[in-house]
């Protein structure tokens, strides 16, 4: 496994790559309301993206045919954005949108409530983000890879959920996807060690119901064998010696 350790230079165009997509996901926060098509969600996405000059991670990665990722209740990942799946009041909606600033990647995913929203569903969306925090308390110097997974898994658990087994977060840099990957359960073992200068894409994917997934004959949507809602959350991150360093976060804002 070659894991990549990133140059004060490199982290320079990572930080950048993350604060804009910040500002990306708080633009699209903006216009979720019942009524809106995904399509228009990743339409503003984009829109915003190419105002940085940037060029949006997603789009044509592997043949996905859009810049954003919008995921509707039991689609967990990978929703197609389209002009006719309109959002109604109740939904849940979850994006997740990539970066590439002067050749670098940035990678984030957040879950938002379309109007009014279930206690329950708020409080699946409350957990996943949490989940994340908990597990970077662990993402620093000297602990291992599944010190993180281990505590997202068990966050996730203690309030009642599952967590999706068969997507898991990863390395981040030059290239979107990099060694290693994330779990955010506990594999057996102790994963590799971390380092200073390690970028990591910390994604919980969290479902109501049970963690067995399966893909649409898009070929691309992730859903939930039970069709119970999922929650998503996600920032790149830097492993430092002391607190991990969010790129794609600011307080109050995400």
């Amino acid at each position: 496994m070659s894991v990549t350790i990133k140059s004060e230079h490199e982290l320079e165009k990572m930080r950048e790559a993350g604060r804009i997509l910040g500002i990306v996901h708080d633009e699209m926060a903006k216009i979720i309301r019942p009524g809106i098509s995904t399509m228009d969600i990743n339409r503003k996405g984009e829109e915003v993206i190419r105002s940085f000059g940037c060029i949006p991670s997603f789009l044509n990665y592997n043949g996905y045919p859009a810049s954003i990722c919008v995921s509707v209740n039991d689609e967990v990942v990978h929703g197609i954005p389209s002009k006719k799946r309109i959002l109604q009041e109740g939904d849940i909606v979850s994006l997740d949108a990539g970066v590439i600033y002067e050749g670098y990647h940035s990678d984030a995913a957040r879950t938002h409530a379309v109007g009014q929203i279930s206690e329950e569903d708020q409080f699946l969306i409350d957990v996943t983000k949490q989940s994340f925090f908990e597990g970077i308390k662990y993402a620093k110097a000297g602990n291992h890879l599944y010190d993180i997974s281990k505590a997202i898994q068990n966050y996730a658990e203690a309030n009642g959920f599952s967590i999706v087994r068969d997507l898991v977060g990863h390395g981040i840099g030059r290239n979107l996807h990099e060694e290693p990957q994330v779990p955010n359960f506990k594999p057996i073992g102790r994963g590799i060690k971390l380092r200073p200068g390690m970028t990591l894409a910390i994604e919980p994917m969290v479902n109501a119901g049970d963690y067995d997934v399966w893909v649409l004959e898009d070929d691309w949507t992730v859903v939930t064998t039970d069709s119970m809602k999922s929650a998503h959350y996600e920032n790149t991150i830097l492993i430092t010696e002391g607190e991990p360093e969010i790129f794609s976060w600011k307080e109050g804002l995400a």
